[in-house]
């Protein structure tokens, strides 16, 4: 397959790019600097500019485009960031397959576990309705964007959980403290995390790319987990203790909103598609999850 990356650069999209390389696909990654090899195309998705011999004889699109969710205060120019950093490539994208005498055959595009909002202990599957924080509008959004895509085109939007890598990510502050000794629960550790390690991202990722599913699929692991359970397995793998627990009130002080729907919400997802459609995990169990964290070698 000849497939097009978005956001190739960020920590799913290299391992993802990677991978597929690996399985004798055709990569070639959208990039706003001046191209560096055959394999790069420049666009400037603020300005919906894209070139157009991109996307000539690609079969699939991947849309890993976003800025960081937690990596800066949400003010509202913040908020209003991360709004455009998804929605104006994703709708890029779209129109630029919708001029193409062959669209693609496939549009994957990323959306987040944080559609569903905060929602306790209950499971949640695919048909689970949105929640209302901003988190969760903004993933409304970014799937309505992406069914923009021209009729014919098969788009999945996988909403991914917590991805658990050796470096960066979701983890990227904890882990060194953890590491040392000195990390610990967010709250009070009972909130459900949807977690996932980077090899089965990318595994699940190339499996909807060439399996006929479609629209929202929910990206984790099948075992659930609870923030308590997350950080004691992980901080067991590394052999370190794990009490430093940090309460919310401190969060909500630090972190005002961003703390309450980015590390206080609890969402049980459920992967029932994947799981109904044959997908096999890499690291199904957290057991296998913190394992593979704590070890060495290359990351997926």
């Amino acid at each position: 397959m000849r497939i097009i990356v978005a956001g190739a650069s960020g920590l799913i999209g290299t391992a993802l790019s990677r991978a597929l390389r690996n399985a004798g696909h055709d990569v070639c990654a959208l990039v706003r600097r001046p191209p560096a090899s055959p394999a790069e195309f420049h666009w400037n998705p603020a300005e919906g500019r894209i070139d157009e011999t991109a996307l000539r004889g690609a079969d699939a699109v991947v849309n890993l485009s976003g800025a960081g969710i937690g990596d800066r205060p949400w003010t509202r120019a913040r908020i209003n960031e991360l709004s455009s950093s998804r929605l104006g490539p994703t709708r890029t994208l779209a129109a630029a397959m919708a001029r193409q005498e062959k669209p693609p055959a496939v549009f994957l595009s990323q959306s987040g576990s944080s559609y569903y909002d905060d929602a306790g202990p209950v499971v949640l599957r695919e048909n689970a309705p949105a929640g209302g924080g901003i988190l969760a509008r903004l993933c409304v959004d970014w799937e309505a964007a992406a069914h923009e895509a021209p009729s014919g085109v098969r788009v999945v939007t996988p909403r991914t959980g917590v991805v658990l890598s050796r470096s960066g990510g979701a983890l990227g502050r904890l882990l060194p403290l953890l590491r040392l000794g000195v990390g610990g629960p967010l709250g009070n550790g009972r909130q459900y995390w949807p977690w996932i390690t980077l090899p089965d991202v990318t595994g699940a990722f190339e499996f909807l790319l060439r399996t006929p599913l479609s629209g929202p699929v929910n990206v984790c692991a099948p075992e659930s987990a609870d923030v308590n359970s997350l950080i004691a397995q992980l901080a067991g793998a590394l052999h370190r203790p794990a009490v430093l627990r940090v309460p919310a009130p401190v969060l909500r002080l630090v972190m005002g909103k961003l703390a309450e729907e980015l590390l206080l919400a609890s969402q049980r997802l459920e992967p029932a598609i994947l799981s109904e459609a044959g997908f096999e995990w890499q690291h199904p169990s957290l057991a296998q999850a913190a394992a593979w964290v704590a070890g060495s070698g290359p990351e997926a």
